[in-house]
């Protein structure tokens, strides 16, 4: 959307002073954002109205002249000019010495800071400045069509300016054009009066938009031409008014500024018209040569498959059922919101003219335009789906314009199609709840003041405010509070957290868990991968899984990529495992890596309802190290969990894809956390990892139960520890976690810890067996223990060693 800033101060008077730049910024604070803007003087200096008082031929040029040029100084100016179109008596824009034009004649590109021009001799003649062309003042014949297409502008008919007037402001060139980005659910900000009033709002100052007044003669309207709607769902509202006794001619100078500035080619003054009140109101507009609309009827209605029509551009069209056509009693005059018909276009030789201002279907007239490769101004307007009640003012501008300009005599009444009156709404006015979502203490009078000017009425006795149909996107109390914020001002709104009862923000329990295994795993030096959910069912035979596992019992995608995507994993390893492969073979020496994933088992197969998506943090390396650095890195996790009760590893734990020797489940009494261990040669073989790999996959909801983050405080120890050692001789069958228990059990409250420091097998131990030592630590929070006390404790503890057959190393 684009506006001429003139045309804006014309109804917001307040502003006239302000300048394109302090415009495009207040605007855009106040939310209608301006993308740039253009000042059509740019480059534009020292231009003066000038009067050739007389032409002579050039002593040493056939093609130059020598005029000498009032400019409102004491004495005329010398001139030499080729231009072929000079004549004594023509009024011209002069550009003075040491002035500036902004193109070539020819209409070039000019420099970035235009074409200085000074004084100088041309075939041994002072010359003391220039006749300019339009090309030369930056515009074109497009929007001057009165401009010679070879030759110097030539004021004609201008009795309102004199020699030495500024020529930039009598050719209305002293303007700027702003360039906004307007959100399709603003559509009343498509026009010229949407856009000035939240500019008088945003500048807080007075909004004057044209007053459209009663126009027409005694005579009936529905007396000469009759409306037929057979499509009111494409069309909501139709309505027509007639202009009889037309004099087609030029329109005035300040009709086609205002035009060539919104970047549209001025045609004629019935044309023009329509196109003004399109950009005035945002209501495109058509006109029709009344005697060529056959039986003196429009009817509104679907086109028919394969219909042809010829467009105003000369091009034929192929319809179709889906689009909306304005024809009379034969045939089609024109496609409905897009563009009309060559064969009701209008000609000089018009004398009824029918103006039509309707609404239709803004998605129907998208998608039409579509399909015929076609998109004109008038269909970008009704693509955002415009307000039906602006049709009635708009054609009522229109006629008013055509008494103003004195081209025809309007016809009393209106044809209006109008079935369904499309009627405002009301959102409560809800002033505390607006300051709530806003961190303002704004007053009632403060907001209503605001939304008065944005012409919003408001009704003491219900609280409720009356919102006009053109603003269609204020539906509830938040949009009313965006526009009580834009208007006063976002800069002014303080910084505060929204006052909506809502609880502190952070993430939920299990989210923290699964951050802190992320933390863990990348200390201990693993990186994080990330693998498919989706994966073959060829996996679980590489796998060693039993032929009744239900880990075989898996999701099949209803339309998979291929077979090797056709399942939803029910475990982790294979994605782990293909990735450490990856990685072995691009000869990568040792992979660390952890993933935080899910697993999907589905409850009942086929589907009835969703399956249960776990989490499992799943960690597997290769290289440096062996299935105890794993288990490290699982006992770091589960401490920093804050599970400090004591873990068990199971070797039982049945998993075919580990090594059957070096595998455990993860226990927490009688619970199973997840489960760790080297990986199966054989699995590794089938995954082409030619090393040793060891991968451990922790349930995160089964740690989530036991997972805390409260942390107690404890003092430094006030008193001495006694440290005992003990070396035994343990069958292998014999778990370490065994031997734990009973140290925990029997140690009794004055064993603060203990640690396995050497393990050795060897000649000197019998075969089947080996050696541990542990270390002993014993202190008590109360006061120095005895060795007594001590003794006692190790008595216990040798006594539940026994029971299990562990005698010590001697």
């Amino acid at each position: 959307m684009r506006t001429s800033l003139k045309w804006i101060k014309a109804l917001v008077p307040g502003i006239k002073d302000v300048g394109p730049q302090e415009y495009l910024d207040t605007m855009t604070l106040a939310g209608q954002k301006g993308e740039y803007y253009v000042e059509l003087n740019k480059n534009l200096e020292k231009i003066v109205v000038g009067k050739v008082l007389s032409v002579e031929k050039h002593p040493d040029a056939d093609k130059l002249v020598i005029c000498q040029v009032d400019v409102g100084q004491e004495a005329p100016v010398q001139i030499v000019t080729g231009a072929p179109n000079v004549f004594e008596g023509a009024v011209v824009p002069v550009v003075l010495d040491g002035g500036k034009v902004a193109g070539g004649h020819d209409g070039s590109a000019p420099p970035e800071n235009g074409i200085k021009i000074k004084k100088g001799k041309l075939r041994g003649v002072e010359s003391f400045g220039m006749m300019c062309s339009i090309e030369e003042l930056g515009s074109s014949r497009n929007f001057y069509p009165e401009a010679p297409e070879d030759g110097i502008y030539i004021f004609s008919g201008r009795d309102d300016i004199k020699p030495g007037d500024d020529a930039v402001a009598a050719l209305g060139l002293d303007d700027a054009v702003i360039e906004y980005e307007i959100t399709s659910n603003r559509v009343d900000c498509f026009s010229i009066i949407g856009i000035a009033r939240e500019a008088a709002v945003a500048f807080n100052t007075g909004f004057m938009p044209p007053v459209v007044e009663a126009t027409g003669n005694s005579e009936d309207v529905n007396d000469y031409v009759s409306v037929e709607v057979r499509d009111a769902d494409l069309c909501p509202r139709f309505t027509a008014r007639m202009v009889k006794n037309v004099k087609i001619g030029p329109s005035p100078d300040w009709m086609q500024r205002r035009l060539a500035a919104q970047g549209i080619r001025p045609i004629n003054n019935i044309v023009d018209i329509t196109n003004y009140v399109m950009e005035e109101f945002g209501q495109p507009m058509h006109a029709y040569d009344l005697s060529t609309i056959r039986g003196s009827k429009i009817i509104v209605r679907r086109a028919d498959d394969g219909e042809k029509f010829v467009t105003l551009d000369g091009q034929e069209r192929d319809l179709d059922s889906d689009m909306l056509m304005i024809c009379d009693a034969e045939g089609p005059i024109g496609i409905g919101g897009i563009m009309g018909g060559e064969n009701s276009m209008i000609t000089g030789q018009a004398d009824t003219v029918l103006f039509e201002a309707a609404n239709f279907n803004g998605t129907n007239v998208r998608l039409s335009g579509k399909r015929l490769g076609m998109h004109t101004d008038a269909q970008a307007k009704f693509e955002k789906g415009l307000d039906p009640n602006n049709a009635e003012d708009a054609i009522n501008r229109a006629c008013q314009l055509v008494e103003m300009l004195g081209c025809g005599e309007v016809v009393g009444g209106m044809v209006d199609v109008y079935p369904v009156k499309k009627e405002s709404w009301t959102v409560p006015f809800e002033p505390e709840r607006i300051n709530k979502l806003l961190g303002t203490s704004l007053t009632a009078d403060e907001m209503l003041d605001i939304l008065k000017r944005l012409e919003l009425t408001y009704d003491e006795e219900t609280g409720l405010l009356h919102i006009p149909t053109f603003r269609q996107d204020l539906l509830a109390t938040c949009d009313i509070a965006e526009e009580v914020a834009r208007f006063f001002g976002y800069a002014n709104v303080p910084s505060t957290l929204p006052d909506s009862g809502a609880t502190a923000g952070g993430l939920p329990f299990d989210l923290r868990v699964q951050d802190l295994a992320r933390d863990v795993a990348e200390f201990c030096g693993y990186s994080e991968a990330m693998t498919f959910s989706f994966e073959s069912p060829k996996v679980f035979d590489m796998l060693r899984l039993d032929a009744d596992d239900p880990l075989r019992s898996a999701i099949t995608i209803a339309n998979p990529q291929g077979e090797d995507y056709s399942i939803m994993r029910t475990l982790p390893v294979s994605g782990m495992l293909t990735t450490l492969a990856r990685n072995y073979n691009r000869r990568n020496k040792e992979a660390k890596l952890y993933e935080m994933a899910k697993v999907y088992l589905p409850k009942t197969l086929p589907l009835t309802e969703y399956p249960d998506e776990r989490v499992m943090f799943t960690l597997g390396f290769y290289g440096d190290g062996d299935f105890f650095t794993l288990k490290g890195a699982v006992e770091e996790f589960l401490d920093k969990a804050g599970i400090k009760r004591k873990r068990d590893y199971d070797p039982n734990a049945g998993k075919n894809f580990l090594h059957p020797g070096r595998q455990a489940n993860i226990l927490l009494g009688d619970e199973i956390l997840g489960y760790l261990g080297e990986v199966h040669p054989d699995v590794c073989d089938s995954y082409d990892l030619g090393t040793r790999a060891y991968i451990a996959v922790i349930d995160m909801a089964a740690v989530d139960k036991y997972a805390s983050f409260d942390r107690h405080f404890s003092g430094i120890a006030k008193y001495p520890a006694v440290t005992r050692d003990i070396s035994m001789v343990v069958n292998k069958k014999t778990l370490a976690g065994s031997i734990e228990h009973v140290i925990e059990k029997n140690g009794g409250s004055i064993l603060e810890s203990y640690e396995l420091f050497d393990i050795y097998e060897g000649e000197q131990i019998g075969l089947g067996f080996r050696s541990l030592a542990y270390s002993l630590t014993f202190r008590s929070k109360e006061r120095t223990l005895e060795d007594k006390e001590v003794n006692a404790a190790m008595d216990k503890i040798l006594k539940g060693l026994g029971e299990l057959g562990i005698a010590l190393r001697e």
